[in-house]
């Protein structure tokens, strides 16, 4: 059945600031309000590794002038985030991935509940890049967890983590590949008046999901600067 609102699939990992602000961005912002947004949690390091890519922190120069991307435009559009990188970043996030994998899957996926996976999102996003907690340690995960999920549920989960978190998260990765990812943020759009879908790279494209999604963008003078940068 054809959607009747604008639809954007999100593809995360924790590890990502940009990943996190447009999470951020598409959670709060009222441009995408009225959009059917989805979350799929992926590991980056494999994406990475599937496309031959390299992570930008690796590339000279680069790494410095990321860095400086990631607090201008958490400044233009007023996200909560740390001056500081969390603890080893870019720490290897498969513990919270396949445990975020583990809910994906348990609230029916893509097109199922994913109220407990938000949640989780939220506190581990705000707990990593705001609070700048180790969550890919799995005692501070299971702190975090819990006090989304309780802490029997959230131990079941972690559970589950090792065991079948380990495939699903695999079998997620590979979706994104297979979705044209190459890095994060990757966001897979439809516009339901044309039925067109198309992918879309970057925190600094979304006015570029936007307009393929004819939604109404800020234009005056008055509007957030992250807009403005934007178009």
């Amino acid at each position: 059945m054809a959607t009747t609102k604008p639809k954007i699939t999100l593809y995360v990992d924790i590890v990502s600031p940009f990943a996190y602000m447009a999470y951020y961005i598409l959670r709060h912002d009222p441009v995408f309000a009225n959009c059917d947004v989805k979350y799929i949690p992926i590991f980056l390091g494999g994406l990475m590794h599937k496309c031959g890519n390299t992570a930008p922190m690796n590339i000279k120069n680069k790494d410095k002038y990321i860095s400086l991307e990631r607090l201008r435009w958490s400044s233009a559009f007023s996200i909560p985030i740390a001056t500081e990188m969390p603890p080893d970043f870019p720490a290897l996030t498969l513990p919270t991935m396949r445990a975020l994998a583990v809910l994906y899957e348990e609230g029916g996926g893509v097109d199922g509940d994913q109220s407990k996976l938000v949640a989780a999102l939220d506190a581990l996003y705000a707990a990593t890049w705001v609070e700048r907690r180790a969550t890919h340690k799995v005692d501070v995960l299971r702190g975090v967890l819990g006090g989304v999920l309780g802490v029997e549920e959230a131990e079941r989960v972690l559970q589950a983590s090792t065991t079948t978190g380990k495939a699903l998260l695999l079998k997620l990765t590979d979706s994104a590949f297979d979705a044209g990812a190459f890095g994060l943020p990757w966001m897979v759009c439809t516009n339901p008046g044309t039925g067109a879908t198309e992918g879309f790279w970057g925190v600094d494209h979304l006015g570029q999901v936007a307009q393929f999604l004819d939604l109404p963008i800020p234009k005056t003078a008055g509007d957030k600067a992250g807009w403005r940068a934007l178009l």
